[in-house]
């Protein structure tokens, strides 16, 4: 029996091994795991931080980094929640074979994604898939706190049965009127009823969700496509992008540096652009925040819109050649961007871009 920590008892370093004391099913092919250190030493972290474990996988040991999942404000024990993906090696070894007893060498505590140390702010929580499990490390120590949080979560999964900690996360905000909740998924579970957002996350579902975001911390973690999506969502909305912290859960970042340095396009008003609508004949020079629509009704072109927004997809046009900045809310599929159209209500023209227009 492991003994529980005490006042007096030291905090744990990466010198002593870590024993899996219980296991709980999260979702479909995702496991949390919770650890503790056979001398009773006690946890100390930031809600965001990660961990590394050393698997004794068959072929030999690899090192994988995990978020811990569970709140700094609990020193007795450590949580780390585990997705098994189709082709991993260690979090498919994890599910298939890590069981209460088994002991396993951890480094750590790591990673500069993470709360302040006087977290005060209002905030919006943003992730995908298993990018949720630093959201639920800083969503539970804001919540158990004591203290009335103002947190504005959103998470994005494939379908509801794959929302991870969703019924934890339905149990603190039952208890608090500053945790919303809002899940946004791919498609339904056959036979059950879904009542939350559907499809793509988008500037017009933010905007239902939380209409203060412009005033929220945000931080974001998940898929790398997904974290790009939301950064130049934020970007188009006008959100002061200091106030947002991002993390790769398949690349912790260990400097500060790889938190914010991103090569996101980003339109420049004061940058010169050009748009030919060859069909037309015409040339109109403009610049990078103009969108392709404003150019063509300014230079007397009929191009069809409806919403003006990237959402009912009227204004789509083939794009010949040039790079447009295009942040969409649905309203054009992957295949149609894929073959060269955009939507004109919502693209910037970057340098030189010829439309059939």
């Amino acid at each position: 029996m492991i003994p529980m920590p005490r006042e007096d008892s030291p905090v744990w370093s990466d010198d002593e091994i870590l024993e899996c004391v219980a296991t709980v099913p999260e979702a479909p092919n995702v496991m949390t795991f919770a650890f503790r250190p056979p001398s009773g030493a006690r946890f100390w972290f930031r809600a965001g931080q990660f961990v590394t474990l050393d698997l004794p996988v068959p072929g030999g040991n690899v090192q994988r980094t995990f978020t811990i999942s569970s709140s700094p404000t609990t020193s007795a024990f450590i949580t780390v929640t585990v997705k098994a993906q189709a082709d991993s090696v260690g979090s498919r070894w994890m599910l298939d074979n890590l069981r209460p007893g088994t002991r396993i060498k951890a480094y750590g505590p790591a990673g500069h994604f993470h709360m302040p140390p006087q977290p005060d702010s209002k905030y919006l929580f943003i992730s995908a898939g298993s990018g949720v499990t630093p959201m639920m490390s800083m969503a539970s120590f804001l919540w158990e706190r004591g203290e009335e949080p103002d947190i504005a979560f959103v998470h994005c999964a494939q379908s509801p049965q794959n929302i991870i900690f969703r019924q934890k996360l339905e149990y603190m905000a039952s208890r608090t009127s500053g945790l919303k909740l809002h899940f946004v998924v791919g498609r339904d579970d056959p036979y059950t009823v879904w009542t939350g957002y559907r499809g793509r996350l988008s500037a017009l579902m933010l905007g239902l969700m939380t209409q203060d975001y412009l005033e929220r911390e945000v931080y974001c973690c998940g898929p790398e496509s997904f974290m790009e999506g939301v950064r130049e969502m934020l970007i188009s909305l006008g959100y002061d992008m200091e106030n947002y912290h991002q993390e790769s859960y398949a690349a912790p970042a260990e400097s500060r540096l790889e938190l914010t340095e991103f090569d996101d396009v980003v339109p420049d008003e004061s940058a010169a652009a050009q748009i030919l609508f060859s069909n037309s004949g015409v040339t109109a020079s403009c610049t990078e925040t103009d969108t392709v629509l404003g150019v063509a009704r300014s230079s007397g072109l009929n191009i069809p819109s409806g919403c003006t927004f990237g959402l009912c997809g009227t204004c789509k046009i083939r794009k010949r050649s040039g790079e447009v900045h295009m942040v969409h809310n649905g309203g054009i599929s992957d295949e149609d961007i894929a073959e060269g159209y955009i939507l004109a209500c919502c693209s910037n023209p970057i340098g030189t871009v010829e439309v059939e227009v």
